[in-house]
């Protein structure tokens, strides 16, 4: 089972936001648009990413066992323990002890907690297992270039 790196995240009233300049028009792949050079407003990641911050935690996924979900070792996944965790969520599960990131599918009155690799395995929760789901995961953080 890959093991997930907690990172606690800073919750504090009093620091300053960073705003980040938010343009109106939607990317594409063709060609750019001359309207592009008027932003329209800024954006809080805070606000954007993190709408319930007392029950929001960030973790560092390690290993490739979410690579199909777009999930990938060293990426960052914010979880909102707040949320209720439904059928096809990616959800921060602790599996004895294990903390590991899956999708939850529920079949036939069952729960499962599905890899995004097939070379890992799927879990069914019992009654008997020690599984407790931490949190939904609501976004994944991954750098498209590393330097």
């Amino acid at each position: 089972m890959n093991k997930l790196k907690l990172t606690k995240h800073q919750n504090d009233p009093v620091a300053e936001k960073i705003e980040i300049p938010m343009f109106a028009d939607k990317v594409s792949a063709g060609f750019p648009s001359p309207a592009s050079d008027y932003m329209e407003h800024k954006l809080d990641l805070n606000e954007y990413l993190i709408p319930h911050p007392a029950a929001t935690f960030i973790v560092r996924a390690s290993g490739t066992s979410m690579l199909d979900s777009n999930i990938q070792s060293g990426d960052l996944l914010i979880v909102d323990k707040s949320l209720t965790p439904k059928h096809n969520d990616i959800v921060i599960a602790s599996i004895f002890g294990d903390l590991t990131v899956k999708k939850i599918k529920k079949k036939y009155k069952k729960i499962f907690l599905v890899s995004g690799n097939s070379n890992y395995p799927n879990f069914e929760i019992k009654e008997e297992m020690e599984c407790f789901l931490w949190g939904v995961v609501t976004y994944v953080i991954h750098a498209t270039v590393v330097r």
